[in-house]
């Protein structure tokens, strides 16, 4: 895969959806490909929780339904993560609470007047990403032709919201958070945070059939520890609040264009849209998907059926990324 470069687009001070400013905004990404002279080729993929650009790049590639011989593809960072702006590097504890559709917002800003993009041929991601590309259709629907979300929702549950609570609660219980004003990270909180986590993206039969040695890891003590904790452990505490207070504003319906009708958010997207649910997914369950699907003029739901759960569509297990592949193949046909 060709080297990726980081891009930074400034926005300057955002108005947010809550009043409050974010100053200096900053979006990173990175594209790849070349947009065409009709500048319509475009395809934004927004990154999940805890992810960059960098570990976004599964889905693109020579061959796959997201070829940069064929398409414009911006992967662009969720603020907060830590590599857009993020309390890490604007503002720490008095980082405003930034939503998924203020995220959206910028973005197009970003294709607009960065490119000139005219349309978006798709917007399409996993988790906090699918959630993205659902906003996408529902705030533009003039601009968006089609929307692949791959284990994600249009509006987080009520399920999802308490396991996020739950995080939270045991992150800032680490008397070394210090209500955010941290000298040094509150590792306890972010390691103990890490061990309730594990438990939610890979699936109970992830866990019955001992996947995570395909990973490369000898046990659960060791795919707890090596991945689990060290992963967490190398995250900012602030960055990873900022994020969950992101996820925990989905709704795509929770604007001034639907007050908060979520039938007639779904019912105006008008883009063709492939949800992807996976079988074993416990924080967007199947259910959920096809709730979605129903109201919406367009879409269709297309189940992975794993045993991977939310990690379906994460790139780690290849039968899965292939279905995925082969479901955007089509949808990008028509």
């Amino acid at each position: 895969m060709t080297e990726l470069t980081q891009e930074t687009f400034f926005a300057g001070n955002v108005t947010l959806e809550s009043g409050e400013t974010l100053p200096d905004a900053r979006l990173a990404y990175c594209v790849r490909g070349t947009l065409n002279s009709a500048k319509d080729n475009a395809i934004i993929m927004p990154t999940h929780f805890g992810g960059s650009h960098e570990h976004s790049q599964y889905l693109t590639g020579s061959g796959l339904a997201l070829d940069p011989a064929h398409y414009f593809i911006v992967t662009v960072n969720l603020i907060g993560n830590g590599v857009s702006s993020s309390p890490s590097n604007a503002g720490g504890v008095a980082f405003p609470t930034v939503t998924i559709a203020d995220n959206v917002r910028l973005q197009k800003r970003l294709l607009v007047e960065a490119f000139g993009v005219q349309k978006l041929a798709l917007a399409v991601g996993h988790s906090m990403g699918a959630v993205q590309a659902y906003h996408w259709g529902a705030l533009f629907p003039d601009f968006v032709e089609r929307v692949g979300a791959i284990c994600g929702a249009a509006k987080i549950s009520r399920h999802n919201d308490v396991f996020l609570q739950g995080m939270r609660g045991i992150l800032t219980a680490d008397p070394a958070w210090m209500n955010g004003q941290y000298e040094e990270q509150p590792v306890v909180g972010l390691r103990t945070m890490a061990r309730a986590w594990g438990a939610w993206p890979p699936s109970s039969h992830f866990f019955r059939h001992a996947y995570y040695e395909r990973l490369g890891y000898t046990s659960v003590d060791d795919f707890m520890e090596r991945y689990w904790e060290a992963t967490y452990a190398g995250m900012d505490a602030n960055n990873v609040l900022a994020q969950i207070a992101t996820w925990r504003s989905a709704d795509i319906s929770a604007n001034e264009l639907y007050n908060g009708d979520f039938a007639k958010a779904l019912g105006a997207i008008s883009a063709r849209v492939y949800v992807m649910p996976s079988t074993s997914d416990a924080y967007f369950p199947p259910e959920d998907s096809e709730l979605e699907v129903s109201h919406m003029r367009n879409a269709k739901l297309r189940p992975i059926n794993s045993q991977w759960g939310h990690w379906a569509g994460s790139g780690r297990n290849p039968e899965d990324t292939d279905f995925i592949d082969r479901q955007l193949k089509e949808l990008l046909s028509n």
